[in-house]
């Protein structure tokens, strides 16, 4: 299914276990493969990333799982500050 990619901004973006990540801001397309190859994340989940001064974080798109009302990705936890504790 096609869809506009600016119906991507403002989405808010979670992991597949449900933590909270942060809401799409802007989308990075690849012209050359036609296709979109990250997302721009804003008002980031502090808690979840290393870097506090960081008002954003790129997460590559291969890293999406779903896309609908929220987006969903892959628990990465390398790339997390720290390990979110399944409940």
């Amino acid at each position: 299914m096609r869809t506009e990619v600016s119906t991507l901004f403002g989405v808010n973006v979670y992991t597949d276990k449900g933590v909270y990540v942060g809401r799409v801001d802007d989308v990075i397309l690849d012209p050359n493969e036609s296709k979109i190859s990250g997302l721009a994340i804003g008002k980031i989940n502090q808690d979840m990333f290393d870097s506090t001064e960081s008002k954003g974080v790129v997460l590559p798109y291969r890293w999406v799982t779903a896309v609908g009302d929220v987006i969903l990705i892959k628990q990465i936890f390398s790339k997390f500050k720290k390990k979110i504790e399944d409940e």
